[in-house]
């Protein structure tokens, strides 16, 4: 059976592959607007563009960073229209892969996170969370890879200094 005009391969290998990656979706959307709701909506409106668009996918291997950078534009355009509200929860399960990396608390390390400016937090972010290569997240954040590369050592060393990080300890966040 065709739906939208695509044939049902097409149709069961994209539902397979937004199955697949949609809590990572969930997971970088509410860390880019705090906010429960606004992160479900952004990723159904990620999965309804690539949809439309599904297409124009060329190469499937490169689905889930695909699916991260019209997620990144898609919360880029709610700035464009307005500000949402943060909302910060307290027992998130992604704090704890953040925090996991370090021996802290996870309060200690969501602070030390805002504390980031958001052109180093985020590709660190799509690092820690999305397991993404500094290759990857170039393409998403629309950098060089150096510049990624550059970015995401600065907001270690930064989350190094601001959690005052014994020398030891150093050595798991590198």
């Amino acid at each position: 059976m065709a739906w939208f005009g695509i044939g049902s391969g097409k149709a069961t290998l994209y539902e397979t592959l937004v199955r697949g990656y949609a809590p990572e979706l969930y997971r970088f959307a509410y860390w880019l607007c705090r906010d429960r709701a606004i992160s479900e909506d952004l990723v159904q409106e990620t999965c309804l563009r690539a949809w439309k668009s599904w297409q124009n996918l060329e190469d499937q291997k490169q689905a889930k960073q695909w699916l991260f950078t019209i997620l990144r534009r898609e919360h880029a355009r709610l700035y464009e229209r307005k500000t949402p509200e943060r909302v910060w929860i307290e027992d998130d399960a992604q704090w704890e892969k953040v925090a996991g990396q370090v021996d802290m608390p996870l309060l200690e390390v969501r602070e030390a996170l805002t504390k980031l400016p958001e052109s180093y937090r985020e590709p660190l972010l799509l690092q820690v969370l999305g397991g993404f290569s500094c290759r990857e997240i170039a393409v998403i954040v629309d950098a060089t890879e150096e510049a990624v590369m550059a970015r995401v050592s600065r907001a270690r060393r930064m989350m190094r200094e601001v959690l005052d990080v014994p020398v030891q300890t150093r050595e798991v966040m590198k």
